[in-house]
């Protein structure tokens, strides 16, 4: 899938770092030195951004590492793809989104309500 250019023009301007790939039949998005809220530990990962369904989620956002700092987490996502494991909150967007509100979403499962 190729993505609208103004999306993924608009995601480097927060992410310096974004490349596409596919793996496995899904789209993906790989942020590259994604800096992530306030106490979380690391404060700066690798993230996969799956903007399409997947396992019952309108999209998914998977981190190189588990997350520490914050609230209490479901992580209940583990994939293989692109030569590493990624790992993934149990957290819900809504369908229809652009790349950037969807990562704005996701990163909300990582902030302090």
């Amino acid at each position: 899938m190729k993505f609208p250019e103004e999306q993924i023009d608009a995601l480097k301007a927060i992410i310096p770092s974004v490349s596409q790939a596919n793996e496995g039949g899904y789209d993906y998005l790989l942020l590259e030195n994604l800096i992530l809220p306030d106490g979380c530990q690391p404060a700066v990962t690798d993230a996969l951004l799956c903007p399409s369904p997947r396992e019952g989620y309108s999209s998914r956002l998977f981190f190189a590492s588990q997350i520490t700092g914050g609230p209490q987490r479901n992580w209940n996502g583990n994939i293989r793809a692109l030569g590493r494991n990624w790992y993934a909150v149990s957290w819900q967007t809504i369908p229809g989104l652009k790349l950037v509100e969807m990562l704005m979403i996701h990163l909300k499962a990582l902030r302090h309500p």
